[in-house]
């Protein structure tokens, strides 16, 4: 049995994997990460545990006791120029996170052809993977949740509160909740125009804010529950 932990910059994502199916997935808060030991305590039979994590050394420490404590030992991956079927075209490929990276390989182990590769959690990345599996390059911006609260946080009126989405306006509330959507799928939409002309091309879209997204979006898609999870797997399966 393999374990696979993806550690994002608010949420720790693990993964059970058999070989062929999974056999449970979840997540923890960082804030929460001590809960991690009681989601160990649960399995059994783990061999091989494979991570993804941009949430910086010490909360990596951390992880790496509560394993060690079950004996297990982590191995963390570093984006490389190329594997598991995806080129690294960034000009430093070490550069890359290795969220994206495994993000990358997830996606192109799902769908064979360009896809434009979204996650969208705290951070909203949109990844152009050509149909040759090459990673072209791709943007970063705050995700939803953090343009709403920059709002907040750095302007005198107007508050974190609970809005939707209106074609038109006409409260505070909604007025900065259809704009931050406007802004996620504007971005999205604009990078997707670079695959839009290949065979086959999709819009992969995971991450907590694809539920409020993908309804909005009018490029071909395809929803899926965690890429770096599907990348972590892919990479366990070529060792």
């Amino acid at each position: 049995m393999d374990l696979v932990l993806d550690v994002g910059n608010t949420r720790l994502k693990w993964g059970l994997h058999d070989g062929l199916v999974w056999r449970g997935q979840g997540a923890l808060l960082l804030t929460a990460l001590d809960g991690l030991g009681e989601v160990l305590a649960g399995f059994d039979k783990v061999q091989r545990v494979l991570g993804a994590n941009v949430a910086g050394s010490s909360v990596a420490g951390r992880i790496g006791a509560m394993l060690a404590a079950r004996g297990l030992d982590a191995e963390w991956i570093r984006p490389e120029r190329e594997g598991f079927g995806v080129r690294n075209a960034y000009q430093d490929p070490s550069r890359l996170g290795a969220d994206r990276w495994a993000a990358l390989v997830g996606a192109r182990a799902l769908h064979a052809a360009a896809a434009l590769v979204v996650t969208s959690g705290t951070a909203t990345t949109a990844d152009v993977l050509d149909g040759q599996g090459c990673f072209q390059g791709g943007v970063i911006l705050p995700g939803l949740e953090l343009m709403r609260m920059s709002l907040a946080r750095d302007t005198a009126q107007l508050p974190f509160t609970d809005g939707r989405f209106e074609a038109f306006p006409q409260r505070t509330a909604d007025a900065i909740f259809t704009g931050c959507l406007h802004a996620q799928l504007g971005a999205i939409e604009r990078m997707y125009r670079l695959v839009e002309a290949e065979p086959g091309a999709v819009c992969l879209l995971n991450g907590g804010a694809a539920a409020v997204l993908a309804p909005m979006l009018s490029c071909p898609l395809r929803q899926v529950d965690n890429l770096v999870l599907e990348g972590l797997v892919r990479m366990l399966g070529e060792r």
